[in-house]
């Protein structure tokens, strides 16, 4: 029995997950919904569904032919087995004249092998243009991704990301390949087995019929609560994905401060929670379907009941009885279908559901309508009058007015929260201002596309990420086109040749999971040689070398001063030495410039927060 602190802990890792989950983006909602929410939802899901299908309509319109020849021919094999007993079969009175039997036994071998063949056609078909549509959709959400800004992607984790382009397109995967078929294919047999049923003997249809209310009330149950479980599942497995991924991700972090237990323990909660989503769909599917088949049993033992009676009096023939209880076990097949085809289109729609609402996030840093080519960027960097703000009201650059000039290393330096790496992102437009206008060479910012922006402003953090693949992938990652050799000279230029030379296949040696063979100094040599290949206009440091240590400090500030020769540059930094490279230091504080100058001047000056600064680091170098 859990004692009451575990379940308080229990419950609260519980909630947290939940309310992590919650906040992250408006399409990601739990529990119960209103009809205004359900309906919006709903109508969004439909959207993306009919947008996916779209190219794809006149190869669906073959599939449906297929679908109907297939449903045609089974159903009328009853209706042959009818006739065959009914006309193919002479009485012992009668002739022995077996060519009617003879010619009804062909037509249901006809119908046999025109429904097998239409099934192999469809299954061909529908696979081949059920990947093609797998395939667009990972593309579109994957192309979509890429489109949206950074400010997106801090509130939206990586893990959740990969639940919408793993288990919630597998799950869009599953209802275009089992889905539709048996849904078609239902409603067909439901049809068409009605009419028929009608067509042999009015009185023994309707009797047979009886059991549609029944069937209905079940089936809209079953809709209506199905609905809210598999959205519960969507939810609750990416709540197992994200937890791993983060873990994952973070492993380094977990081990070293012996966050194991821990870890366990949320991921036990939410792994239960998505088995305890899972156990209530099942129990669903476990009273709906014996429920149908219930139904269906007591629907056959009246209909052969009802039935003997009237062939007993010579009201049906017996082919008729036959027929009517071939086509009732082909009426009640379909809604076992049905439930089916509802598990896996609940789960479609929760995944859709998660799927419309991120491709309906448009970047906050949008593409201008009426961009301005951006050719021969010379490099100068103006703040005019700018404010931005990450939570409303709450201002991180009140009023910034700062240029500068071409071919300038600007040097910032501050406390955490000055308002420094706030700066850069708006440089190099990660973000927009909320305020005012951020410009390259007199041109606003917002006015350039983010390929021309780009390529003529980069930034290089501390984070120094290596993508998988080889060291010489990772330096051209900005430029793909450029050679062997010039790879080469930008690792030269950096002094990283002789460390990457001495690694066991010098350039084409990979460098393993995010660059870890490598020790934080070399990653970021790459880093800076990556940046100096691609050659922009304007570069800018973000605390880029806070992970080298004293060696390849040393090493690195001589390929600085080339990195930085004849091009703009923007580099916060807490180090003196990278500091004193600069042309000009701005000292920030609460997002406003307190101190701008020289760095000799700064230092001169005495009493300043940089001489302040100044003093500090060379104590902490003796």
């Amino acid at each position: 029995m859990s004692t009451p602190t575990s379940t308080k802990t229990s419950t609260s890792t519980s909630t947290n997950a939940q309310q992590d989950w919650r906040g992250v983006a408006s399409d990601e909602i739990e529990g119960e919904l209103t009809a205004e929410t359900s309906a919006r939802l709903a109508g969004r899901s439909r959207r993306l569904l009919a947008d996916v299908l779209r190219p794809w309509r006149r190869a669906l319109g073959w599939l449906m032919v297929v679908v109907v020849v297939e449903n045609a021919a089974r159903l009328a094999i009853p209706y042959l087995v009818k006739e065959g007993i009914d006309v193919g079969i002479p009485p012992i009175t009668a002739s022995d004249d077996l060519g009617p039997l003879l010619v009804i036994v062909g037509l249901v071998l006809l119908a046999t092998i025109t429904q097998a063949v239409a099934r192999n056609l469809f299954l061909v078909r529908s696979g081949r243009i059920g990947q093609d549509i797998l395939l667009s959709i990972r593309r579109r959400v994957f192309r979509h991704f890429q489109r949206l800004s950074p400010a997106f992607h801090d509130r939206y984790t990586s893990g959740r990301v990969i639940s919408r382009q793993t288990s919630d397109v597998d799950a869009i995967y599953e209802m275009l390949e089992t889905g539709f078929d048996g849904l078609v294919t239902a409603a067909l047999t439901l049809v068409g087995t009605s009419v028929l049923l009608l067509v042999l003997d009015v009185k023994l249809g309707l009797v047979a019929l009886l059991c549609g209310p029944f069937l209905a009330w079940l089936t809209n149950w079953f809709r209506k609560a199905s609905a809210r479980s598999y959205r519960a599942t969507r939810e609750k497995v990416a709540l197992v994905i994200v937890h791993f991924v983060e873990s994952m991700n973070g492993i380094r972090a977990v081990q070293a401060f012996r966050r194991e237990p821990r870890n366990q323990e949320i991921f036990d909660d939410v792994n239960d929670q998505y088995r305890q989503a899972n156990l209530v769909a099942f129990r669903l599917v476990a009273w709906f379907m014996p429920g149908i088949r219930l139904i269906g049993n007591i629907t056959i033992g009246i209909v052969l009941l009802y039935g003997g009676y009237l062939a007993y009096h010579g009201e049906v023939t017996v082919g008729v009885l036959a027929a009517f209880l071939l086509y009732l076990r082909q009426f009640f097949e379909p809604m076992m279908e049905i439930s089916q085809f509802y598990n896996t289109f609940q789960s479609a729609s929760a995944a859709l559901e998660k799927l419309s609402g991120v491709l309906e996030e448009e970047p906050d840093v949008p593409e201008p309508t009426d961009p301005v080519p951006l050719t021969g960027a010379r490099g100068e960097v103006r703040f005019d009058h700018v404010r931005f703000e990450y939570v409303p009201g709450t201002p991180v650059l009140p009023d910034l007015d700062l240029t500068v000039p071409a071919g300038q290393t600007l040097a910032l330096v501050g406390t955490t929260g000055a308002g420094k790496t706030t700066l850069a992102k708006l440089a190099t437009r990660f973000y927009d201002p909320t305020g005012g206008e951020v410009s390259l060479d007199g041109t606003d910012l917002r006015r350039v596309t983010s390929e021309d922006l780009h390529r003529a402003v980069v930034m290089v953090t501390q984070e120094n990420y290596l993508f998988s693949g080889t060291v010489a992938d990772n330096i051209r990652f900005g430029r793909p086109d450029a050679t062997d050799e010039q790879v080469e000279l930008a690792a030269r230029s950096l002094g990283a040749h002789e460390f990457i030379s001495a690694l066991p296949e010098g350039y084409a040696t990979p460098v393993s999971n995010r660059g870890g063979l490598l020790s934080a100094g070399q990653r970021q040599l790459v880093a800076f040689a990556r940046a100096f290949l691609a050659d922009p206009a304007v570069l800018i440091l973000d605390e880029a070398t806070s992970s080298l240590d004293i060696p390849s400090e040393r090493l690195v500030q001589q390929a600085l001063q080339t990195i930085l020769a004849g091009r703009t540059a923007i580099v916060i930094a807490h180090r003196l030495s990278t500091v004193e490279i600069a042309d000009r230091v701005l000292v920030m504080e609460h997002g406003r410039i307190v101190e701008d100058g020289t760095p000799g001047e700064l230092i001169e000056a005495g009493s300043g927060r940089f001489a302040g600064l100044h003093r500090a680091w060379v104590e902490s170098l003796a």
